[in-house]
């Protein structure tokens, strides 16, 4: 996706968010236990205020949260951090360097990038908070979220700080998982100390491994079902679109491995 695709993204989930938390700020969000909708909103106002001082100071804060910042009433925190992320982003160009987490991508892009996952993922929550029907979800957007959900977080999270997964992954038994969201698809091969995801969107055709088979577990659907399904974002009692073909521990340790991983 084009970085000036995910500012459009991110723009439209923001204020879908915005119209959708002050139905209800003390409703419950179920995909976020123990949040209300005015906790989950303080949290994307501290999110874009972690992320606007990344950009800012070119590291990540040494200290967090800063001081106040859980006092400050939450959709107000919302508007001002929104409109201080952006103003940082509209100083700045994607290539400009920038503080993050992820060593292969120290870079401004690569919180435009998250920021409009980040969002989208939460605008969702607020809709299942509020009883508010969840919006779409675009399938280049939805298709996005998948692969940075499984490279990003899960494959860098095991290869880099693998001790966090040593009880999802020591007793492994090596297993392949495949992820199909439409046009596009992904192999992820787990064991001990392995998180490995290979990109299949562009195979096809006869034995390129691509549904035929031999994947120990298989999730498929449209874009946005599958996204909220690794997200967990699923409403309870509706139907969600997906299709998982697979024994249920092996399902289990892929679940188990994107919770530590976005923890």
């Amino acid at each position: 996706m084009e970085y000036s695709r995910f500012l459009d993204c991110l723009a439209a989930d923001f204020t879908r968010l915005r119209a959708v938390a002050p139905i209800d700020l003390d409703a419950a969000v179920p995909s976020c236990p123990g949040w209300t909708v005015a906790d989950l909103a303080r949290h994307v106002g501290a999110v874009y205020v972690h992320k606007t001082l990344a950009m800012r100071e070119g590291a990540e804060p040494d200290q967090w949260p800063p001081e106040g910042l859980a006092e400050e009433e939450p959709l107000a925190l919302l508007d001002q951090a929104y409109a201080g992320l952006l103003s940082e982003f509209a100083v700045r160009k994607p290539e400009d360097p920038a503080g993050t987490w992820y060593t292969p991508d120290q870079t401004v892009g690569f919180w435009i990038r998250r920021m409009a996952q980040e969002t989208v993922i939460h605008r969702i929550d607020a809709e299942l908070g509020t009883g508010e029907k969840v919006a779409p979800v675009p399938d280049d957007l939805a298709a996005d979220g998948i692969d940075e959900l499984l490279k990003v977080f899960t494959a860098f999270g095991v290869a880099e700080w693998g001790s966090y997964f040593a009880d999802i992954l020591g007793g492994s038994p090596g297993r392949t998982y495949e992820l199909r969201a439409d046009g596009a698809a992904w192999r992820v091969r787990t064991g001990p100390a392995l998180f490995v995801v290979e990109d299949r969107t562009r195979e096809s055709g006869p034995g390129d491994g691509v549904g035929d088979g031999t994947a120990d577990v298989t999730v498929s659907g449209p874009p946005a079902a599958v996204l909220r399904w690794v997200w967990n974002r699923e409403k309870a009692g509706e139907p969600s679109g997906v299709t998982v073909d697979g024994a249920p521990d092996a399902v289990e340790e892929l679940r188990r491995c994107i919770v530590v991983a976005t923890q």
